[in-house]
């Protein structure tokens, strides 16, 4: 059998995700067999034929666990799945023999499982089978992922709390996430006299990182659902800032932030022109990470070729700028595979700031 760690949150996109990467990271340096299970997956994709949730083929492909998919992700929540529950069309006991069944085998074949829950402690409870009940039957002990914040992480540890108490299953800890550079002692501090009379301790996860928060390049033009032109290495740019380019040129030249990607109506030529040949200079390079173009209407013909001249990354997006920027602000960013240097930057950080040990002895 294997040892079990449940890793739960608060909320969503909380990083359930991130911690279970660096996790995994860390086990795998102690254990020989490490195994990834994410019971309900919420956000359905496929991967070689395989129908999974998207965080267990980011798993899966990351950690070379490929063969291991379908049990990884045993029950992926199509569209209209919860009307069928209710309808008595998808059996609930059916749901659980699958996920309780992909369970056993992976504590089986592992000396070391971590299972990811969906969203918050109560999600996939119209299916009869939520976070705290899954956590129960493995007889999982749970590590929490919290905010970095105090009065609402609190508030949240504690009505999340009463579902895995109700379930009867050990919350170990409570790990902050996210937490603000300069305010990590004093946060943790904070936590730890808020949570002084629980029966779990607090540790602390990663800092803020933008890095890690903000969209790549990549990303952005998957979500706007646009060609990216650009290399692959330019595709993992992380993008800082977002900008409409609506000033003047001088203007949004002064304005550029931190690898920002500014968003250019096609029809201010002198904008894109400034903007492709800023590019080219090493200074304002790290300023530019690249430029969409939206709407429909055709780029001169001379400003494109300066554009494609000056290889600054690129994308035209078929709607307005400031749908465009929606769009992009309301995403929020998740990792895959392809994105090789976040998933680099985790590893790192992992070890600087995970006690695996510490985390590993919570489950004796």
């Amino acid at each position: 059998m294997a040892r079990k760690i449940f890793i739960a949150a608060t909320a969503q996109n909380g990083g359930k995700t991130t911690t279970s990467m660096s996790l995994m990271h860390m086990a795998r340096k102690k254990y020989g067999r490490v195994g990834f299970i994410k019971p309900i997956g919420p956000k359905p994709a496929e991967y070689n034929g395989i129908a999974a949730d998207k965080d267990a083929i980011v798993m899966a492909r990351v950690f070379g666990l490929e063969h291991d998919l379908p049990l990884m992700s045993p029950f992926v929540l199509g569209r209209g799945d919860t009307r069928r529950v209710l309808e008595g069309k998808l059996s609930r006991e059916t749901i659980r023999r699958q996920i309780l069944d992909a369970i056993a085998e992976l504590d089986a074949k592992n000396d070391f499982l971590i299972i990811e829950g969906a969203g918050h402690s109560g999600v996939g409870s119209i299916l009869g089978f939520g976070n705290a009940k899954i956590a129960a039957a493995a007889a999982a002990p749970v590590l929490m992922v919290v905010g970095g914040g105090l009065g609402n992480v609190v508030d949240a540890v504690h009505m999340n709390l009463a579902l895995f108490e109700k379930e009867q299953v050990a919350v170990k800890a409570v790990l902050a996430n996210k937490i603000i550079p300069e305010k990590r002692e004093q946060s943790l501090r904070d936590l730890g006299l808020a949570f002084a009379d629980q029966s779990f301790g607090v540790i602390g996860g990663f800092n803020y990182q933008p890095i890690l928060a903000n969209p790549t390049l990549r990303r952005i033009a998957s979500v706007l659902e646009v060609p990216l032109h650009a290399s692959a290495e330019e595709g993992q740019r992380i993008v800082h800032h977002v900008q409409i380019g609506a000033a003047s040129t001088q203007r949004v030249a002064e304005l550029l932030k931190d690898s920002s990607l500014v968003i250019v109506n096609s029809s201010r030529d002198e904008l894109l022109v400034t903007l492709a040949n800023l590019y080219k200079i090493p200074g304002y390079r790290e300023k530019i990470a690249g430029i969409i173009i939206p709407g429909i209407g055709e780029v001169s013909h001379i400003t494109q070729t300066i554009i494609d001249n000056s290889g600054i990354p690129y994308m035209r997006a078929g709607r307005t700028s400031t749908q465009t920027f929606e769009i992009i602000n309301d995403d929020v960013s998740k990792l895959t595979a392809e994105d090789t240097h976040k998933i680099q930057l985790i590893n790192e950080l992992a070890e600087k700031r995970f006690d695996f040990d510490a985390i590993d002895a919570l489950l004796d």
